[in-house]
């Protein structure tokens, strides 16, 4: 397996924090058919060939992948839109 884990601060109450989480959730769903679901402040991703976590907690937002080997070639596409993504919701752009 190969892991992609990306942490980005924040200064965003936890409600916008879970909001731009979801945003960030709904936009991989798109683009890459990863299914997920929300557990308390834990969202799990799953889909053939990845799973993984994003995790809101107050100041820091979280996402952790693990590729299986078909995935592995897309890594660094797919850790670039997690990083596009986080910094365009955190206001790090």
């Amino acid at each position: 397996m190969s892991a992609i884990d990306v942490r980005r601060t924040h200064s965003l109450d936890h409600e916008h924090a879970r909001e731009a989480a979801e945003s960030l959730a709904q936009d991989l769903s798109r683009e890459f058919d990863v299914n997920y679901q929300w557990e308390g402040d834990v969202m799990r991703f799953k889909r053939s060939g990845v799973k993984g976590h994003l995790t809101v907690s107050p100041g820091d937002i979280r996402v952790y992948l693990e590729l299986g080997m078909l995935l592995r070639p897309f890594k660094s596409r797919i850790e670039k839109e997690i990083h596009s993504q986080l910094d365009g919701l955190t206001g790090q752009d």
